[in-house]
């Protein structure tokens, strides 16, 4: 019988060999644990809550426009003559921050205020003058108003006389031509007494002599008559006379006074237009040294050098207020525009301060800070709207440390959902879910149900 060789398996051990290659590795068994407790974890995790945010990138701001920063510009064309400031100073409101100097010729004259107060009082006096001219004319035509009541009344009373005395020398020519109608009877009657020789010739010529008498006489008083009513017409001539006199001198005293009134507004307006020409003058002095309009720091300046001329309303330098009450701008779509309102929570990264920042688990992050939004503006810009957040002042405080322009991400806290409802939801580009009842004032307090 042939021996057995010690090194040769047997084959029960070979039974073993064949089980050990066929059966799953431990490495490969291992793995398959870790790969099923992996997607178990993945599965509990898109079961734990998320809350929906607004995602936003802006720059940090300040609130009320007085704090923002602003440019400081000349009010008048000059040539810059002196600093009186270096960039990153403290400035006072009122400091000088530069000095000018005139480049208009019109205001070369270092005595021009002296010679428009000069031109002023020179047209004062002008217009007290024509004033004064105007007070004599004045009484001058009331002058000849009172002349020409007193002449015309004067006039009356001349014809109201000679009326009077034509009535007188009528009456008298009426008498005269009875008496000659007497003295003809009473030489008519002598004559013929006489033809009887009852009368001698000398008492018929005495008759006849009185009759030519009478006759002359009532020839006289005719012709005084016809004097007195030659009178009378003259008085009424002259009477229109002065009427005319007087409404020519009173015409030309008028148009007289007329042009001096017309002089003396004239003058008054000139007097008005030297004041405000004095009194922009002296303004415009003022403007000579170019003040801070508030306190802040002079953060940069525009224009460099001494001798370089500015133009009007030019910026020459920028003030960045010394305490503005920060805020961060920032700009959403459209779409997210209804799930925010005034108050809403927002949390805020700043650029260059680290941060390690769970949008949707916000109390697990660090490095990030508290807002409230504060105003939401009602138009957009660039098809975006605009919304200012403000420091909570019931969370941590913001970084002294930090500037205006800085950048700033936020987030804008909404409702708080499972994950797998926020991966479904952004798959299919569904906008956030209202959060229930916003509190706001207007058009944006309405609930989830009325929307």
């Amino acid at each position: 019988m042939k021996e057995k060789d010690p090194y040769t398996p047997s084959r029960e051990h070979r039974a073993m060999q064949a089980m050990d290659m066929v059966r799953t590795p431990k490495l490969g068994r291992t793995l398959a644990y870790w790969i099923i407790g992996i997607v178990l974890f993945l599965i509990l995790i898109l079961f734990l809550p998320w809350t929906q945010n607004i995602s936003s990138r802006g720059a940090l701001t300040a609130l009320n426009p007085e704090d923002r920063p602003q440019t400081v510009q000349s009010t008048i064309a000059g040539r810059i003559e002196r600093w009186h400031v270096q960039e990153g100073q403290l400035v006072q409101k009122g400091d000088t921050i530069v000095s000018l100097s005139e480049v208009k010729e019109k205001f070369f004259d270092p005595q021009l205020l002296d010679r428009l107060d000069e031109q002023v009082q020179a047209k004062e006096g002008a217009a007290t003058a024509t004033r004064a001219k105007s007070e004599a004319l004045q009484d001058q035509i009331q002058a000849l108003r009172e002349g020409l009541q007193f002449s015309l009344d004067k006039a009356r009373n001349k014809i109201a006389q000679t009326r009077l005395k034509v009535q007188s020398d009528s009456a008298d020519l009426v008498a005269q031509r009875v008496e000659v109608e007497i003295a003809r009877n009473q030489y008519v009657r002598q004559e013929e007494l006489y033809r009887q020789g009852l009368k001698s010739l000398t008492e018929l010529e005495a008759r006849r002599l009185k009759l030519q008498e009478a006759e002359a006489k009532l020839i006289a008083n005719e012709n005084k008559l016809g004097s007195t009513r030659a009178e009378l017409q003259n008085a009424y001539t002259e009477l229109s006379s002065l009427q005319a006199e007087y409404a020519d001198k009173l015409a030309k005293a008028e148009s007289e006074l007329n042009s001096n009134q017309a002089y003396l507004y004239s003058t008054i307006g000139d007097v008005s237009k030297l004041r405000s020409e004095y009194s922009s003058t002296l303004v415009r002095s003022t403007f000579y040294q170019v003040v801070a309009p508030q306190t802040g720091y002079l953060v940069r300046t525009l224009r460099a050098g001494i001798g370089e001329t500015i133009k009007e309303g030019e910026a020459i330098a920028t003030i960045m207020p010394e305490d503005p009450r920060l805020a961060v701008e920032l700009y959403v779509q459209p779409m997210d525009l209804p799930l925010l309102y005034r108050g809403a929570p927002v949390r805020l990264q700043f650029d260059g301060w680290p941060a390690l920042v769970f949008s949707g688990w916000p109390n697990l992050g660090f490095g990030t800070f508290g807002g409230k939004v504060a105003v939401i503006d009602n138009t957009a810009t660039n098809g975006l709207y605009r919304m200012l957040v403000v420091q909570d002042p019931e969370q941590e405080e913001w970084p002294e440390a930090i500037r205006i322009g800085s950048g700033v991400q936020g987030w804008a806290m909404l409702n708080t959902v499972p994950i797998w409802y926020e991966l479904w939801r952004q798959l299919n580009g569904f906008p956030p879910d209202y959060t229930g009842t916003l509190p706001v004032d207007g058009a944006n307090s309405q609930t989830k149900e009325e929307k």
